[in-house]
């Protein structure tokens, strides 16, 4: 197991987990929606306003055949399903996050239409122009090679297919605060700037549609979410179900990495020429 992967890799429990904390909370399982797991399976910044941005983004319709390259615990895929009727694969490096993803679309009654399989987001091993649109949240600054990521992306799209990238980009505030959700330390990060991003996609060979920066809305995601913690309490699962102890830390470093701009947000919309 790589070091990403072991960043990830709890001690084997965790469907268990998240299992008996909703139970706790008196949640039904076999009433459940996607939106009632945002709080643990939309693990990006925004949540799961960001995956709706996205879905409209890629203009799905029912026949669409979706890729998500780095599919974590299957929010997205779940949401994209559920809103657009498309049928969605994930891609993800840490076994038991597929394994989650596999039981919590099980759940809400998305396994016909979402599927997650182990594998390297860079080499997924799928057809040529198998896919009608791609999508990657929150994944390449786990990922060194990133001419290896957003080139796979372009090798599975059919001509015309769109792609959207959303992820945490190197600000110019300086050098990031760790831990933060996706590392504990530098040794497996690697954020790129907003500069090297506008190389990197069409040096893929997409054409770059838009960006949208939304640094700001989400430094106030995270102090909305916070407030509401201090009034409400925590939702019965959320991110530290996996992240463990330091995840308020993490936390603390995400509201000053984007107070500071050591980090920003930025969503990209492309597409792979007909």
């Amino acid at each position: 197991m790589n070091q990403v992967s072991a960043f990830y890799t709890g001690p084997g429990e965790l469907l268990a987990a998240i299992g008996s904390a909703l139970d706790a909370a008196g949640v039904d399982r076999t009433t459940l929606r996607p939106a009632d797991l945002a709080a643990v399976d939309e693990f990006h910044i925004r949540g799961r306003r960001a995956t709706l941005e996205i879905i409209e983004a890629l203009a799905l319709t029912a026949d669409s055949h979706v890729l998500d390259l780095g599919s974590g615990l299957g929010g997205p895929a779940r949401t994209l399903a559920e809103v657009t009727g498309c049928t969605v694969t994930g891609i993800d490096l840490t076994p038991e996050f597929c394994e989650v993803a596999t039981a919590f679309s099980e759940w809400t009654g998305l396994s016909g239409r979402t599927s997650f399989q182990v594998g390297d987001a860079t080499a997924t091993g799928l057809a040529d122009a198998s896919m009608d649109a791609a999508l990657t949240m929150h994944v390449a600054m786990n990922i060194a090679d990133k001419h290896a990521l957003y080139a796979e992306a372009f090798r599975v799209l059919r001509p015309g297919g769109r792609f959207v990238v959303y992820d945490v980009l190197q600000g110019e505030g300086g050098d990031v605060h760790y831990p933060v959700p996706w590392a504990n330390d530098s040794t497996t990060s690697f954020p790129v700037t907003l500069d090297e991003m506008r190389e990197l996609l069409p040096r893929a060979g997409f054409d770059v549609v838009s960006e949208a920066d939304s640094s700001a809305e989400s430094l106030a995601w995270f102090q909305k979410m916070l407030a509401k913690i201090q009034r409400e309490g925590p939702p019965p699962v959320t991110f530290a179900t996996f992240l463990g102890s330091s995840y308020a830390q993490m936390t603390a470093n995400q509201v000053a990495n984007l107070t500071e701009r050591r980090i920003r947000t930025v969503m990209f919309v492309c597409s792979k020429p007909s």
